[in-house]
């Protein structure tokens, strides 16, 4: 049935592409695609207005790929729903009046080939990459972390000499690839020597119940020697900053002006469970960045735990999955970070009781450090010893439902 489908999905994809024939930005990454994604979507709104669509969820894979393309959100696992949306799409490439004048498009790889597929289907005329970092996601299912940064670049490849690399100056790996491709080339990051660089970083606080809590971040976008301030609620971190700068350098690329941009991303908001600030129980505070955990991610979370203000910092980490032979070393390298931005730890997983006891090796009082099998478990025992004015990071891998401690400890 899958493959089925993916062949239908596929040539009804390309037919509406070859018609339509739609500005196509790619993004892929093993960290930050999502919210670069959501980024770029945010900039592009303020050019093409309505016209632009970008992936809803996950739906970056060959099959969901080509969902947003075809602006259909699948059947589920009904034979007759999915009729009916094959029988909508074959309908939207014959004639529709409002196809979108640019897609956005996030591309996975969980499997070689994979970006190799999407690329070849969507034939972006920009592709952005995010970062790949030492110890990628999914490199269970590579050779290594060079293979799977060799399947990444499968997408700065496909471009031809008129279309635009975007890449992440700051990420060795990514910044190799302009290497790869005849395409002009634009790089992005908090490195000198960027293209699109941001300086003047700062975590902006506001005064509630007598505590000082994060409101957001601000910081300067440089281009050729112009600078234009950007100030964002309600998110935080440098990855965020990282998906601005990406999304501005696409804006860059299509002849938008630095102070369009700039008010363009002051919409941004961030997605549930990827470091949104929520209220927690006891007037406590929540960083939910519970969606998904790469390595990378893992400890550009922890980095910004460290950078925010609290009376107490407590992190709630979960396993980290799809990390095959380089599952011991990233947890305990986790457990190492954890143990010098954080006054309290709670693990959820066997995997993750690895950086516990690293943790501790490394001299964190064992009193402080609490290892526990479920989600259930940890939000019970966190609750009990809230107190006002705690800062609690939760993040793990999506499969260990830590959005389940999240709703433990979220005020209602």
């Amino acid at each position: 049935m899958r493959r089925f489908l993916q062949v239908i999905l596929t040539v009804l994809a390309r037919a509406a592409l070859r018609r339509y024939r739609p500005l196509v930005i790619a993004v892929t990454g093993s960290v930050g695609k999502t919210s670069t994604k959501e980024a770029i979507f945010t900039v592009l709104r303020a050019q093409y207005h309505q016209g632009v669509r970008r992936t809803l969820l996950n739906r970056n894979t060959e099959i969901g790929v080509p969902l947003t393309i075809l602006g259909i959100p699948g059947g589920g696992r009904s034979p007759f729903s999915w009729a009916r949306q094959l029988l909508h799409a074959l309908q939207t490439v014959l004639w529709s009046p409002s196809y979108p004048e640019a897609l956005v498009l996030e591309m996975g790889a969980d499997r070689p080939g994979d970006i190799r597929f999407l690329a070849r289907l969507a034939s972006p005329k920009i592709s952005v990459v995010t970062a790949v970092g030492e110890i990628p996601v999914h490199v269970e299912f590579f050779a290594g972390p060079k293979t799977l940064a060799r399947e990444k670049a499968r997408l700065v490849e496909a471009l031809l000499p008129d279309g635009w690399a975007i890449l992440n100056f700051d990420d060795l790996t990514v910044l190799e690839m302009r290497e790869r491709t005849d395409a002009r080339a634009l790089t992005f990051g908090f490195g000198e020597g960027a293209d699109i660089r941001a300086t003047a970083y700062e975590v902006r606080t506001r005064t509630e119940s007598g505590y000082e809590v994060p409101d957001g971040i601000s910081f300067k976008i440089e281009y050729q020697g112009n600078f234009v301030p950007v100030r964002l609620t309600g998110v935080f971190g440098r990855g965020v900053v990282m998906a601005a700068l990406a999304a501005a350098a696409v804006g860059i690329a299509l002849r938008m002006h630095l102070v369009e941009i700039s008010e363009a991303l002051a919409e941004y908001e961030g997605l549930p469970g990827r470091m949104q600030l929520l209220s927690g129980v006891k007037h406590s505070f929540l960083i939910d960045d519970s969606y998904n955990a790469a390595p990378q991610a893992m400890h550009m979370a922890l980095d910004t735990l460290g950078e925010l203000p609290a009376s107490r910092r407590i992190v709630i980490l979960g396993d980290m999955l799809e990390l095959g032979k380089y599952t011991e070393t990233a947890h305990r390298a986790v457990g190492q970070h954890a143990a010098r931005m954080a006054d309290e730890i709670v693990t959820v997983g066997a995997r993750m009781r690895l950086a516990g006891h690293e943790a501790i090796a490394r001299g964190m009082d064992e009193a402080r450090v609490r290892m526990c099998a479920t989600t259930d478990e940890a939000g019970r025992l966190v609750q009990a010893g809230l107190k006002a004015g705690d800062l609690v990071l939760v993040k793990g891998s999506r499969a260990m439902h830590m959005e389940n401690v999240v709703s433990e400890l979220r005020a209602i």
